[in-house]
C-alpha cells in the first residue's frame, strides 16, 4: 500500500506529526518497528517541561505551541492528560527558569519546600499518562484516515522508495538509520506504583544533581523516577536502580513508602546537541528529520509536528 507521506516511528514525535499531516488532508502511513506501547515515549513520566534542549529560541516556540495544545486536550479524559499543580525544588539557591512565566509559576515560600530544599517554584502544568496518550494519538490518526504498519527500515533509502515524502521520527534509532553519530541514547528507568493519594507533582531541579528524582501522579498510579545513563542501550529493568529510585522518592514523599509496585519502564532518550528538524536534500523525495528531542519529546511534540506539516504543505508538487 503506497502513501503520500511515510512517517518513521510511532513515539510521541512520530504520531503527533502523523496526526498533523493526516488532519491536513494528506495520505499518511506510520511505519514503526515497535508498537507505540513499546517505544521510549511510552516509558516516559511525563509532563510538560522544557528539559535541557537546544536551540533555545526554537524550543521556546515549540514548547509554547505544545503547552497550548496539551492544556486544551486535558478537557478530554480519554487523552490521559491532566492539569496538575506541583513544585520544582532545588537543594541550592536557584533561579526560576524563563519558561516559568508560561505556566504562571511563583516562587515557593520557605514553608512550602521539602526538607533539604532551599528554593523552588510552584505551578500547574499538563501531566500525561503516556501509554494512554499514545493510544489516543493512534486513534486520532486512524480517524483522520491514517494507517499504521509494523515495518523496520535499515536505511532511509528504503523508505524513500515508499513515498514522495518521508518524515524521520526515529528517535535514538536515528543514530544508525540517519547515520547521525551525534545522537546518543540516554537510558531512563522509572517505577510505577499505586497512588496512595498523591495529588501534586514534585521534581528535584537541583543543578548538577547526579540522579533524577521526580514524582508524577496520575489518577490511580504514581510514576517515580528516574535515571539518565548515557550510552546504555539495555532495555531490561535494573532492580538495583529501581530500588534506588523508590528510596529517593520516598525521601521526598514519605506516603509512597510501601506502595505496591505495578510496573518498571525503561526507555532510551534520543539526546543530541540540538533538535534536528530540517530537510535533507534527496533527489525526487522530500526527506524531513524530526528527532533529537532528548527528555523533552512530549514538551516539543505539537510545536515540531505543526512545523513538519507546514514544511510538507509548502513543498510544491509533492502533496496535493
Amino acid at each position: 500500500m503506497s502513501a503520500g507521506v511515510v512517517v518513521i516511528g510511532a513515539g510521541v514525535a512520530g504520531l503527533t506529526a502523523a496526526v498533523c499531516l493526516a488532519e491536513s488532508g494528506m495520505d499518511v502511513r506510520v511505519d514503526t518497528d515497535r508498537p507505540s506501547g513499546e517505544t521510549t515515549s511510552a516509558a516516559a513520566g511525563a509532563m510538560w517541561d522544557p528539559y535541557l534542549v537546544e536551540p533555545a529560541h526554537l524550543v521556546d516556540r515549540w514548547s509554547r505551541v505544545t503547552l497550548s495544545v496539551l492544556n486544551a486536550l486535558s478537557a478530554d479524559a480519554d487523552t490521559g492528560i491532566r492539569l496538575v499543580e506541583g513544585t520544582h525544588e532545588s537543594r541550592i539557591p536557584c533561579e526560576m527558569p524563563e519558561w516559568g512565566g508560561l505556566v504562571e509559576a511563583r516562587v515557593c515560600a520557605p514553608g512550602e519546600l521539602r526538607p533539604g530544599f532551599v528554593s523552588g517554584w510552584r505551578y500547574r502544568a499538563p501531566v500525561v499518562d503516556m501509554p494512554r496518550y499514545l493510544r489516543y494519538l493512534a486513534r486520532r490518526f486512524e480517524r483522520a484516515g491514517g494507517h499504521l504498519r509494523r515495518h523496520r527500515y535499515h536505511t532511509l533509502e528504503e523508505a524513500m522508495h515508499e513515498a514522495p515524502v518521508v518524515v524521520n521520527c526515529s528517535g535514538a534509532g536515528a543514530r544508525s538509520l540517519a547515520a547521525d553519530a551525534s545522537v546518543e541514547a540516554v537510558r531512563g528507568q522509572l517505577v510505577v506504583v499505586e497512588n496512595p493519594g498523591i495529588r501534586s507533582f514534585f521534581c528535584d531541579d537541583t543543578p548538577g544533581a547526579e540522579e533524577l528524582t521526580y514524582v508524577y501522579p496520575h489518577s490511580d498510579t504514581v510514576v517515580l523516577g528516574g535515571t539518565a545513563v548515557s550510552g546504555n542501550w539495555d532495555l531490561r529493568p535494573d532492580e538495583a536502580a529501581a530500588q534506588e529510585i523508590v528510596q529517593r522518592c520516598v525521601a521526598v514523599e514519605p506516603s509512597i513508602a510501601g506502595a505496591r509496585v505495578l510496573e518498571h519502564r525503561v526507555g532510551l532518550r534520543p539526546v543530541r546537541g540540538e533538535v534536528r528538524l530540517e530537510e535533507e536534500p534527496r533527489e525526487g523525495t522530500l526527506l524531513l528529520h524530526n528527532y533529537g528531542h532528548g527528555g523533552a519529546g512530549l514538551t516539543l511534540s505539537w510545536g515540531c509536528a505543526r512545523e513538519v506539516a507546514e514544511r510538507v504543505r509548502g513543498a510544491t508538487g509533492l502533496i496535493p
